[in-house]
């Protein structure tokens, strides 16, 4: 694979390569190389780079730090002007020679090697639907006198009033957003320019269309993979749809609840085992599951409050996740049914399409770090045969209080999610997955500067430290 890379270098005339690497909070980081310095030495040596001026990685007393590109992650970047190749890169530490225990590419690849040592599956499959918005611009500022953010959105239910430069008056209603053709869907061309260049990093979009909420939320179904690469596809997916939105004058968000009193971006995320070729989740149970199903389903239920500390892992988030609106909070599984936490998809009676759908995550999360806790809370299930109760085929939005009180709920804050995640996390530690480290780092991080803040400033404190994740 070395030698791919460095036939792509000469045969594509590459001037720059890009190495990029995640932080432990989901955001891409990089360091770009000339093309003329990178040989066969760089992929086992790595590019060193300090590990201190990353969030939640080293102190500056331990900052030396090592990137090693991963051969197979290898594509031309279509963001830049200048010839770029990309990079996905491993963390290393440069004494040791070992993982970065907080980089969480390693998470994800450690959650899938202990899958393969359970003896239960060789795969597990995920693929995620991360909703966004795209505005005309967006402002805001927090500061001790005032705080405040504005959108701006053509499609906006609430510049039937502006004086655009013509206002054309096609806007969208609130929650009647969901695939109209233009011209209410001004946003068509603009995604299908993100659809060409995910095809050429390697993201097959299944389809697109307008989202539910007013102001341009949009959904890009692109195929699902094995599941570190599932997460590598949903990074490349943010970057690009920023970037492009970018390139097109606007500004693209993944923020989870950016407009009020409308739709927020989930991210659901599709998941299912597989053993050699056969499908473990199909059987003959309800909604076409197996018994190793239902017990993985009964995985996410039992520490679904704990997940959600990482799956919905912002204050913004439970703006979307609450009680009686488009975001399921109660963990409940049925067929067909948005409206509970985990949902088993209809559309195909194939053995091979058979798989569950969890709900509650929103795409702020950090796709390896999140996957990896889905689905080690999942063969936790599966281990210790975990009875996820009986189904819930019914709107559980409309249900009254008292057929709801024995039916678990997702927690009603971050700040109650980190609590949760601080009880029950034994689930992440086995096979040295996630790290007690990895998880104190991450509580101790998330309470220190998006918690507390939030206790000095008022509601658009959040937009600012969500807006762009």
């Amino acid at each position: 694979m070395t030698h791919d890379v460095l036939s792509i270098l000469r045969d594509k005339d590459v001037k720059m390569v890009d190495f990029k690497f995640c932080d432990l909070f989901g955001q891409w980081q990089h360091m770009v190389v000339p093309a003329a310095r990178v040989d066969e030495k760089i992929f086992t040596e790595g590019l060193g780079f300090d590990g201190s001026s990353i969030r939640g990685w080293v102190g500056i007393h331990e900052s030396d730090m090592l990137l090693v590109p991963d051969p197979e992650s290898a594509v031309m970047d279509p963001v830049y002007e200048t010839p770029t190749l990309s990079l996905v890169c491993n963390v290393y530490d440069p004494i040791t020679r070992d993982r970065f225990s907080r980089d969480p590419r390693n998470i994800a690849e450690k959650a899938a090697l202990y899958l393969k040592s359970t003896g239960i599956a060789d795969t597990a499959y995920f693929g995620s639907e991360a909703e966004f918005f795209i505005f005309d611009s967006v402002a805001y500022e927090v500061s001790p006198e005032f705080t405040f953010y504005e959108i701006h959105s053509t499609e906006g239910i609430w510049a039937t009033g502006e004086m655009e430069e013509p206002n054309l008056g096609y806007k969208v209603p609130h929650k009647r957003g969901y695939a109209p053709v233009p011209p209410h869907d001004s946003m068509v061309e603009l995604r299908n320019e993100i659809v060409a260049e995910m095809a050429r990093v390697g993201l097959v979009t299944e389809c697109h269309h307008h989202e539910v909420a007013t102001a341009g939320q949009m959904e890009i179904d692109f195929r699902f993979n094995e599941m570190v690469r599932a997460a590598d596809a949903v990074m490349w997916f943010k970057y690009l749809v920023k970037n492009i939105a970018r390139r097109r004058g606007k500004v693209a968000t993944f923020m989870p609840k950016p407009v009020f009193g409308d739709n927020g971006s989930g991210m659901h995320t599709h998941q299912s085992l597989w053993k050699g070729e056969q499908p473990l989740f199909a059987g003959d149970g309800y909604g076409g599951l197996s018994e190793t199903a239902l017990h993985y389903i009964g995985g996410l239920i039992a520490h679904g409050p704990a997940l959600a500390a990482l799956v919905a892992p912002t204050a913004n988030s439970y703006r979307r996740l609450i009680p009686g609106f488009e975001a399921p909070v109660r963990l409940a599984y049925s067929r067909r049914n948005r409206s509970a936490a985990i949902r088993i998809p209809m559309y195909s009676p194939s053995p091979a399409s058979k798989r569950l759908e969890f709900r509650p995550p929103d795409p702020t999360c950090n796709p390896y770090l999140a996957f990896a806790a889905m689905l080690m809370a999942g063969l936790d299930g599966i281990e210790r045969r975990l009875d996820p109760g009986l189904p819930l085929d019914k709107d559980i939005y409309a249900l009254p209080p008292e057929e709801l009180k024995d039916i678990p709920s997702l927690p009603g804050s971050l700040q109650d999610a980190l609590a949760a995640l601080e009880r029950d996390h034994d689930f992440l530690l086995r096979g040295d997955v996630f790290t007690e480290d990895v998880v104190e780092t991450w509580i101790r991080w998330k309470r220190e500067n998006e918690v507390q803040p939030l206790l000095l400033y008022p509601h658009p404190y959040e937009f600012f430290i969500t807006f762009d994740a």
